[in-house]
């Protein structure tokens, strides 16, 4: 995992949108075990109590949960990937949406630089 993190955000919110997009994608499918907070800490270079809170709220919105011995895993509920899926995706559509309006560009235009690039 390559993890791009700058200061403009939340560390912890920008740790969590990373974890979220390798759920979704697959990377980290539904039941696999996550790395610990240390591991993921040295990887992401944070401080082990900002990557623990990235991965408490995400124990606290389902994405994953914690088996007392054996650490942290991606939930099995895949209704809560799927909804996960298709929230990123919709933040993704609607700021491309509103960039494009920035750039004046009309529905068509949007459309044919979609078929163009796709």
């Amino acid at each position: 995992m390559s993890w791009n993190l700058n200061s403009d955000r939340p560390i912890f919110i920008q740790i969590m949108e990373h974890i979220e997009y390798d759920i979704v994608s697959g990377a980290l499918p539904p039941g696999a075990k996550v790395p610990s907070v240390r591991e993921l800490a040295t990887e992401a270079s944070v401080n082990p109590n900002t990557m623990q809170r990235a991965l408490s709220e995400m124990e606290r919105q389902g994405l994953m949960r914690t088996e007392r011995t054996s650490g942290r895993y991606v939930t099995d509920d895949e209704k809560a990937i799927a909804s996960l899926k298709q929230n990123l995706a919709s933040v993704g559509v609607d700021g491309f949406i509103k960039q494009m309006k920035r750039l004046c560009l009309d529905k068509d235009e949007v459309l044919k630089l979609i078929k163009d690039n796709y």
